[in-house]
């Protein structure tokens, strides 16, 4: 067969998740992936960066663990088997994803797929056709003009992700997620690390009072960063790379990670052939992922939508159910759940207290602080739970810092997504002793009946 309802290119979360759909609701679907089916965030993103700082809590845990009576102390990392835990874990969700595609008869074509025609997709001579077209090939690691990456001395998170030793000292260009969550890594891991970011806060999209958190716990951790300068050149040396900014100070590193960012890979695979809007390399789409030809879809890090493995699976099944006749409703990406996995996370949902106000809203913010909470006590994390809402409205966003908050985003999306307000969410009973019960504290005390918190 090599005509089918939906003709996918890319196997990675939007891909994928736009096949299982369409063939679950009755589709025949063909899914075109040139590497490995799962794409970047199963074989060099979400999963093994998880791994990695799981195993840096690990040690972490033993560096700490007196403060717990107990009698351990971390001697080294041993990165081979860091590495064969970490490809365990991708090995056996790869196997699984596969064992599911083929379950549903998807068929699966191996090799490099082109845009040919609005209905057509050419695979290694060959080529599919489809009644729609999902593009789905997602993104690739930006670097900087002049600054060449060799794998080696100079990385982006592929190569961070397979290294084999832990560097002494590392230079992390970019303070965003990825950047935090690589320094956060290779502390854990024993490194000396400096983050070099051009805005002038970590994690700058999310809200002010999140970044000054982070900021400080990293200080703590003695993860030492730069903010608000801007990167002007690197050179490699007998000591590892110097990297000088606009204000002409110099940092020397055993590695420079280059985390500035991923840019949309739609370069020589037909897009503009076939007459698709598209805007700095991202194919545009409206709110059902429809591009401005008729037929043809694209989801993912190809589009200009948030840069999240969830965000993509969503768009895939959105599309999927779109073409199927369901008619779901669009992507409402305030109301997606935003993690930073560095220690301490950093998760988050809903809207900024900068971006409430520049959207008209009469703002009134909380913050709960976590010293309030007995499992936060017991797991010796700091951090708080910041709740922004409309006064006397709705939750408009959920703010959090501290020890597996993003475990608690399950519950702060429902708040933000269904519009719940503070009375709402108060009367609900929390465990004890819980992370999660700060989220009821904090809405306890929105509300107006603080029990554990001043005010």
């Amino acid at each position: 067969m090599s005509e089918f309802d939906l003709l996918i290119l890319g196997g990675g979360s939007g891909g994928y998740a736009c096949a299982l759909r369409a063939a679950q609701l009755g589709l025949s679907v063909a899914l075109v992936e040139e590497d490995k089916l799962g794409g970047t965030c199963l074989h060099r993103g979400c999963i093994p960066t998880k791994a990695l700082l799981h195993a840096g809590e690990v040690a972490d845990s033993a560096r700490h663990a007196s403060e717990f009576g107990v009698n351990a102390s971390f001697i080294s990392m041993d990165m081979l088997a860091v590495n064969a835990y970490k490809d365990g874990v991708i090995s056996k969700l790869h196997k699984g994803l596969q064992g599911l595609v083929k379950s549903r008869n998807i068929a699966y074509i191996e090799g490099h797929g082109r845009l040919v025609a609005k209905n057509a997709i050419e695979v290694n001579g060959v080529q599919y056709t489809g009644k729609n077209i999902v593009l789905a090939t997602g993104s690739y690691a930006r670097t900087l003009p002049g600054l060449e990456i060799d794998g080696v001395q100079i990385v982006t998170s592929d190569h961070a992700t397979k290294m084999e030793k832990v560097p002494a000292t590392a230079i992390v260009l970019g303070g965003g997620v990825i950047g935090c969550e690589f320094a956060s890594v290779w502390k854990s891991f024993g490194s000396d690390v400096t983050i070099i970011e051009a805005l002038p806060r970590l994690v700058a999209l999310e809200d002010e009072s999140t970044s000054k958190q982070l900021e400080r716990a990293f200080r703590k951790r003695g993860i030492k960063f730069e903010v608000g300068t801007r990167f002007a050149s690197a050179t490699k040396g007998p000591d590892g790379v110097t990297v000088t900014l606009e204000n002409g100070a110099t940092f020397t590193a055993e590695v420079l990670l280059v985390s500035v960012g991923r840019g949309p890979v739609s370069a020589n695979l037909g897009y503009e052939e076939a007459g698709l809007a598209m805007d700095r390399g991202y194919v545009l789409v409206d709110n059902k992922c429809r591009t401005n030809v008729p037929g043809i879809w694209a989801v993912g890090d190809l589009i200009p939508t948030l840069q999240l493995a969830h965000v993509g699976f969503g768009e895939g099944i959105l599309v999927a159910e779109e073409i199927a006749g369901l008619n779901p409703r669009p992507i409402n990406y305030d109301g997606v759940p935003r993690v930073t996995y560095s220690e301490p996370e950093v998760a988050s949902v809903g809207l900024t207290t900068a971006i409430a106000k520049e959207r008209g809203y009469d703002v009134v913010e909380l913050t709960y602080d976590l010293a309030g909470n007995g499992k936060a006590n017991i797991l010796k994390t700091a951090g708080s739970i910041k709740l922004v809402a409309e006064k006397n409205g709705p939750v408009l966003g959920i703010h959090m810092v501290g020890a597996r908050v993003g475990e608690l985003l399950a519950e702060a999306q429902l708040i933000y997504n269904w519009e719940a307000e503070a009375d709402d969410v108060a009367p609900l009973i929390h465990a004890h002793p819980t992370m999660s019960e700060a989220m009821g504290e904090a809405h306890m005390a929105l509300a107006g009946k603080p029990l554990h918190a001043h005010g």
